[in-house]
């Protein structure tokens, strides 16, 4: 299996005040475990991350349900809430802090291979391509639900609902109520 250390690496190589961060927690060891994989990533002196085998024991074990891997990528500001931590609650807080703050400058990496120009171009189709990806996925999303609840009503809307609840409701009373005066009636009768 390929590390992504490097990749890790790379990114915190050109984030001083993350490396500044991971210092703290010197020595430690994250599992990322992802059902299919195990990921353990050490903390260096240097504030970087090496790649430890299996039988070194983590301070921090970070659980994720590979179906989840979709919403952490789309939501990172959100991706710890997908997740099961155990372990070093504070080494934890660091690694959602920098999983939320630390980006990968991709102009300056492709620049470097590509000239100037051309990774301004390339980060540029890169963003117009995703954010119509992601405009695509919403009128997907709104044309779906649009079918289900207007050409073949499978779903109801939620003022239906609570139309419908209200409804019942009121009917309960009144049944209740007819249910006493003849209670009462029959009483008078008898």
């Amino acid at each position: 299996m390929i590390s992504i250390a490097p990749f890790i690496n790379h990114l915190l190589a050109q984030e001083p005040w993350a490396r500044n961060k991971l210092l703290a927690h010197h020595g430690k060891v994250a599992c990322i475990d992802v059902q299919a994989f195990q990921l353990r990533l050490k903390v260096g002196a240097d504030g970087l991350v090496e790649t430890v085998s299996a039988e070194v024991p983590a301070n921090v074990t970070i659980r994720v349900k590979p179906g989840d891997l979709p919403l952490i990528a789309q939501h990172r500001e959100r991706a710890f809430s997908y997740v099961k931590i155990e372990g070093d609650a504070d080494f934890a807080n660091t690694i959602s802090h920098l999983s939320q703050n630390v980006r990968w400058e991709a102009e300056s990496d492709l620049s470097k291979l590509f000239g100037e120009v051309a990774a301004v171009r390339m980060v540029s189709v890169a963003d117009t391509l995703f954010r119509t990806a992601q405009q695509t996925h919403q009128k997907i999303q709104e044309n779906l639900a649009e079918y289900f609840l207007e050409e073949n009503p499978m779903l109801v809307r939620p003022s239906a609902v609570a139309g419908f609840g209200s409804a019942v409701n009121k009917t309960r009373d009144d049944v209740e109520r007819l249910i006493k005066r003849l209670e009462k009636l029959e009483r008078s009768q008898g």
